[in-house]
């Protein structure tokens, strides 16, 4: 079920793209995301797969540390997947 006081905004057809290709080319990406209780966190992240749970879509991925999380597509303020795919 979505939070009706934060909607799910969906991400562009491109980005959503961009996303895959890291995830198919196992792309460390350098993002910035709030979390569930609009927390702030900055950090790498493998990205591990894309999945759709209550209409919201979501980037699983583990961090340096081991640390997994699924993080809201639209929650990403930031993430230099267009750089790193490029490389």
């Amino acid at each position: 079920m979505t939070d009706r006081n934060d909607p799910y905004k969906p991400i562009s057809c491109g980005l959503h793209s961009e996303y895959e290709l890291a995830i198919m080319h196992r792309v460390m990406l350098q993002l910035v995301w709030r979390d569930e209780h609009d927390q702030p966190h900055i950090g790498k992240v493998l990205p591990l797969d894309l999945k759709t749970s209550n209409s919201q879509e979501f980037l699983v991925g583990q961090t340096n540390d081991g640390e997994m999380h699924q993080i809201r597509l639209d929650k990403i303020e930031h993430s230099d997947v267009k750089e790193a795919i490029r490389t």
